[in-house]
């Protein structure tokens, strides 16, 4: 049987990090969309530099998902088994900022692949990485695939578009597309610009002398946190369906950004008070209070559930960092 092709957009983001593991893992030829100003983060790349083989198996294509041209000009020469649509801005903050270039990305790069989908590869299996940021302002507990979305940002607004072009598409164009809503999944590949990362980075420099304070905003806020490393295996699931559709990839938990806080400096052996201070400029313009998703769907269609808890994935997180910190404080020792 042929070597399946996967293309991966935002591969060097903590997702498709993840997820060129496992496909490579299952022996898939890998090619991945890279940004031309996005650096290739080293950290993400750790496990191919130590498998010479599976590297030769990825392929790094430099583009943008705003460039339709570019787009079809990809999946016309790749003509892959399974395309992963991880790229987009997808800072939340950012979004506020950036709102056109954050839903040209996140919105209309759906509709720039699924386009190039019908006219080039209308064989391809097309994953859209949905949100739990589409339900926004919640009008129900917990959040399943059926309950309607409300936005609250610039980039969950994109998300919207991206998820109805998708079903859209499915519909009038018999397009193996489904959306994969994930709520907030995290790790030690997480950006530093994400609450969990920076409250993880955050106590191993102030565990070892590197750092005074911790500047953040809504400790309030409430999440459905999960680990990124075994979301990614949802996304594969999706695409080896007999038919395409839609679920919520949740853990049914919700915990405050405060609890994530508490757990991961009481784990460090610090006092979170001592060292916190709230920043206004951390505030978005309009919050989610809460998610909490329901991802019994998945459970029983995908046989899908997460494995890792909330205190696990904290520990994962902060006993990284602490290495990352660790190595840092030694090197400026030299």
């Amino acid at each position: 049987m042929a070597t399946k092709k996967a293309l991966i957009s935002g591969i060097t983001g903590q997702d498709g990090s993840y997820l060129t593991e496992l496909l490579l893992e299952k022996n898939y030829d890998v090619f991945g969309i890279v940004r031309v100003k996005s650096k290739f983060d080293a950290e993400r790349i750790e496990y191919f530099k130590k498998t010479p083989s599976a590297l030769s198996r990825l392929h790094l294509i430099y583009g943008d998902l705003t460039d339709s041209e570019f787009i079809k000009k990809t999946i016309k020469e790749i003509q892959p088994d399974e395309f992963y649509n991880l790229g987009a801005q997808s800072s939340i903050k950012e979004s506020f900022n950036s709102p056109e270039y954050t839903c040209d990305s996140a919105g209309m790069g759906t509709l720039h692949c699924l386009e190039a989908i019908r006219i080039h590869s209308p064989r391809t299996r097309f994953y859209q990485a949905s949100s739990s940021e589409m339900f926004g302002k919640v009008t129900e507990t917990p959040q399943k695939e059926t309950t309607p979305f409300n936005p609250r940002s610039p980039y969950a607004c994109a998300k919207v578009f991206g998820y109805w072009i998708t079903k859209n598409y499915r519909e009038a164009f018999h397009i193996f597309a489904s959306n994969g809503i994930l709520f907030n999944h995290d790790s030690p590949r997480r950006g530093e610009n994400f609450v969990t990362r920076k409250i993880t980075l955050a106590a191993a420099r102030i565990k070892h002398g590197l750092q005074d304070k911790l500047y953040l905003g809504n400790l309030d806020a409430k999440r459905d946190w999960g680990y990124a490393k075994e979301y990614v295996e949802a996304m594969w699931m999706l695409l080896q369906q007999k038919e395409p559709d839609d679920f919520v990839i949740a853990t049914g938990e919700t915990h405050s950004v405060q609890e994530f806080l508490e757990s991961a400096f009481s784990y460090a052996g610090l006092d979170w008070k001592k060292y916190v201070e709230i920043d206004s400029n951390n505030f978005r313009p309009t919050e989610v209070d809460m998610v909490m998703g329901d991802a019994s769907k998945a459970k029983r269609v995908l046989g899908w559930e997460p494995k890792t808890t909330f205190k696990e994935l904290v520990k994962i997180m902060v006993d990284a960092d602490m290495r990352l910190i660790e190595a840092e404080a030694q090197d400026k020792k030299k």
